[in-house]
């Protein structure tokens, strides 16, 4: 005696309980081979779930297909879909059909569907295994490149966060190198007014021990000898408030004119904006001195002494 359907599809390895609701939903093996493969990756209990639904509901829920009954005295031994075409052995693989296309005309016919063979199950078997192994690896493939569109936004994330970091690191050394040159200014200052009032003092102590000499000789004070001004230069000293700069780029020169304040990060943001690149340094070919990003960028264009004008070579970053 051959197999059940109930038992080759237990014998193909599919759950018992799956199994059994599969030939219960279609009445037979090729239906149930289709309805599983409909619903591999639904759970076990939502398909019972609806399963319980649809049994309680009756004809009130989905469609009902409408069947045509063969002439009185033959027996039907099928159902044809008059849709399609399709043929099945009985009601519930009709039902199943009509509930996936939505066909509704049936009819019963007196030709009878000739159950599937061992080597037509086995090949029907083998068919549905190919299907599922298919359809994992397109899985496998869709999971795999979804892993690396993730790692490709998780490395361009970190990398933003990198270059912020590092930008406030390069404005946070400019803004330190500025402080330290104030503080050097300060100290000078400092140390000016100091000698300032150490040379007044002396010069004080000497007036008064002059007055007291004439005053022991009996001699009038002679008043200090007014200081000569300097004498002027034949023309006043050349004041620049502006530099004017042949920027050295691997792309190209570029020719720019800036107020003598403005500072080297300055110049570094607008070719920034203007290359897309950041600046790495600044060069004087001559005399030849590097301004470097981070330590130097702090100093005007003034104090870096490109004032009145200059040649410098810019060097880009990434």
């Amino acid at each position: 005696m051959g197999q059940s359907d109930l038992e080759v599809l237990l014998d193909m390895g599919f759950e018992s309980a799956r199994a059994e609701l599969a030939v219960k939903k279609t009445g037979g093996l090729q239906g149930a081979l289709n309805w599983l493969e409909e619903n591999q990756d639904k759970p076990l209990e939502e398909l019972q779930a609806a399963s319980a639904g649809a049994t309680a509901g009756g004809d009130q829920e989905g469609a009902t297909p409408s069947i045509s009954s063969i002439q009185e005295g033959e027996n039907a031994k099928s159902l044809t879909c008059n849709e399609c075409g399709k043929k099945f052995r009985n009601h519930d693989q009709a039902s199943f059909h009509a509930s996936k296309t939505d066909h509704t005309d049936f009819s019963e016919s007196t030709d009878e569907i000739a159950p599937l063979t061992e080597e037509e199950k086995k090949a029907r078997l083998e068919e549905l295994r190919v299907k599922l192994l298919e359809k994992r690896q397109v899985q496998a493939l869709q999971a795999k490149e979804e892993a690396k569109q993730n790692e490709k936004i998780r490395m361009k994330s970190t990398k933003e966060v990198q270059d912020i970091k590092e930008d406030l690191a390069r404005k946070e050394q400019i803004k330190e190198a500025a402080k330290k040159r104030q503080e050097k200014q300060d100290d000078l200052e400092a140390k000016r007014k100091i000698k300032a009032r150490i040379e007044a003092d002396k010069a004080e102590r000497k007036r008064k021990e002059e007055q007291a000499k004439a005053a022991r000789e009996g001699r009038a004070v002679q008043a200090p000898a007014a200081v000569a001004p300097a004498p002027s230069a034949s023309r006043p000293a050349a004041t620049h408030n502006e530099a004017r700069l042949r920027l050295q780029t691997p792309t190209g020169n570029i020719l720019k004119t800036y107020p003598a304040d403005t500072t080297l990060f300055e110049v570094a943001q607008q070719l920034e904006t203007e290359t897309g690149k950041s600046v790495v340094s600044f060069t004087m070919t001559f005399p030849r001195k590097t301004f470097e990003s981070g330590i130097d960028f702090g100093k005007t264009l003034k104090e870096a002494g490109l004032v009145p004008s200059a040649a410098v070579v810019v060097k880009l970053g990434a």
